[in-house]
């Protein structure tokens, strides 16, 4: 199966998590950073969980999970400790035409988390279908040493520029010969050394 590889928009979204533990709090907090409005139920929760829903910031339903919780959902991730459960969960998500991760289950995922770099905007990730999230997290490692975190300010100066080209430059075609050349790697590495200097001069005053 070929799978179709796309950033998705979960800004305020419905999504359910079932579990609170260990691996569901990575997973309620990758929602919470893409501005998702989450639900939790789990009769027991991990302390950061339970911190979450006093502050606000998830509901948190101290219980057993019901079908009936799958309405109005856009999402769920299933990550209780029985993987009966997560099948069920799943099972019940494809009824209903609701996209579910049922962790460390690929028979039972529409989608994979994968391993992601972050830099500000911008995001690397990799995925292996489920198929060995250790060598895609020994990826993302490499990936982290190969893009520093000044990607996250490049491509902020990046896009800016963009927006100012797009409202001041009416030719399609120097216009885009321009992004891609701020865009290169040799403009990066020129930005760099700018830093560097810049840096220096601070440092002998």
């Amino acid at each position: 199966m070929t799978l179709f590889p796309m950033f998705l928009k979960l800004e305020g979204r419905s999504c359910l998590v079932v579990g609170a533990g260990n691996i569901a709090e990575s997973k309620i907090r990758s929602l919470l950073v893409a501005g998702a409005t989450v639900r939790v139920i789990a009769p027991h929760a991990r302390k950061s969980v339970t911190d979450w829903a006093r502050a606000g910031v998830i509901l948190w339903d101290a219980r057993p999970f019901e079908p009936r919780d799958l309405e109005g959902i856009f999402l769920v991730i299933a990550a209780t400790a029985s993987t009966e459960l997560n099948a069920l969960i799943f099972r019940e998500a494809q009824g209903r035409q609701i996209l579910c991760n049922a962790v460390d289950d690929p028979e039972h995922c529409d989608f994979y988390f994968p391993a992601v770099v972050r830099r500000g905007h911008l995001q690397l990730a990799v995925s292996t279908a489920g198929r060995s999230p250790a060598l895609a997290q020994r990826l993302r490692r490499e990936l982290e040493s190969q893009f520093s975190p000044q990607y996250a300010g490049w491509l902020e100066e990046l896009g800016n520029t963009r927006n100012y080209l797009f409202q001041t430059n009416p030719d399609s075609e120097k216009r885009r010969h321009l992004l891609h050349t701020l865009a290169s790697r040799k403009a990066f590495e020129a930005r760099q050394s700018a830093n560097r200097a810049t840096t220096e001069r601070i440092h002998e005053r």
